[in-house]
């Protein structure tokens, strides 16, 4: 296996090992791993690819790798979006909303209608074009190239999108400097440490196209402390109640035998909950 000589964003070490090729869905990607504090990511890293991969077919379902398109269970998905935006608020009542992967912009929309100002960073130019023309003000392109001012923002959200970043200290280190004083980090990402990520090992759901970095809650914990966050509150499993997560279920539903399905949601949701570190769902709040 090559050498890898990319510095670990979280011990500031060379010391990569190879780890395994991933088995689900047969995408054998070359996993590495940190020998010391246990960040995985993936070497080679063909950016350009990747960045490639977010055109129409990927949102469409016409690519090999795609994406739900959330314009399709929108009415769904926001009984989740007003529920994580509620938890928010016990934080952060108002002020500047930056959702980073921000697709579409239904996320922001009803962080709108909650009271935000809010802003989207999107690499997909077919997705920003769309929320740009709804008035969800969206820059296009790698998070790290924006040109917010530093203490701009009151919140910044990645939800399923910090995996998705290369250069993680540069982007660590411009999510700290624009978030105000006080302001609110959210990251829901896999956490790596959790029992079912161990479990099924190489096989693991989590593996996928344009994933480059994986993480643990106790390694990003530690990222954010080094960036000099002064709170970290986290929550193994999700910030937002069952019941939403039942709600926005249905957008998928073909049939009333659909609803045999919340059983599984309710299972995995509640040992998430009584019994932490079980499932591999992590969201983490950081405070400035």
């Amino acid at each position: 296996m090559q050498k890898i000589d990319e510095i670990c964003p979280n011990c500031k070490n060379s010391n990569w090992t190879f780890l395994y090729y991933s088995t689900f869905n047969n995408y054998n990607l070359p996993i590495y791993i940190c020998s010391t504090c246990k960040i995985q990511s993936i070497f080679p890293k063909d950016s350009q690819k990747i960045n490639e991969m977010y055109n129409e077919e990927y949102y469409t379902g016409k690519a090999e790798y795609k994406y739900i398109d959330e314009r399709n269970t929108e009415k769904y998905d926001s009984y989740v979006w007003d529920a994580r935006i509620k938890n928010i608020q016990k934080f952060v009542k108002s002020g500047k909303f930056l959702d980073i992967g921000s697709s579409f912009g239904g996320f922001l929309s009803r962080a709108k209608l909650a009271g935000f100002e809010v802003f989207g960073a999107e690499v997909s130019q077919y997705s920003s074009n769309y929320a740009n023309s709804k008035g969800i003000l969206t820059f296009n392109g790698s998070y790290t190239d924006n040109n917010y001012p530093e203490n701009f923002f009151s919140v910044i959200t990645l939800v399923e999108v910090i995996e998705h970043l290369e250069n993680p200290m540069t982007v660590f280190e411009k999510l700290y400097s624009q978030l105000i004083p006080g302001g609110l980090l959210l990251i829901q990402t896999a956490n790596f440490e959790g029992k079912q990520a161990i479990q099924e090992s190489n096989n693991y759901h989590y593996y996928l196209p344009g994933h480059l970095y994986y993480y643990s809650k106790s390694n990003l914990e530690s990222i954010l402390k080094q960036k000099g966050f002064s709170k970290i509150i986290s929550y193994l499993g999700v910030d937002f109640p069952l019941s939403a997560k039942l709600l926005k279920s249905r957008g998928g539903f073909k049939s009333f035998r659909d609803y045999k399905k919340w059983w599984n949601i309710s299972k995995y949701h509640l040992k998430s909950k009584f019994f932490p570190g079980s499932t591999s769902s992590m969201v983490i709040y950081a405070i400035k």
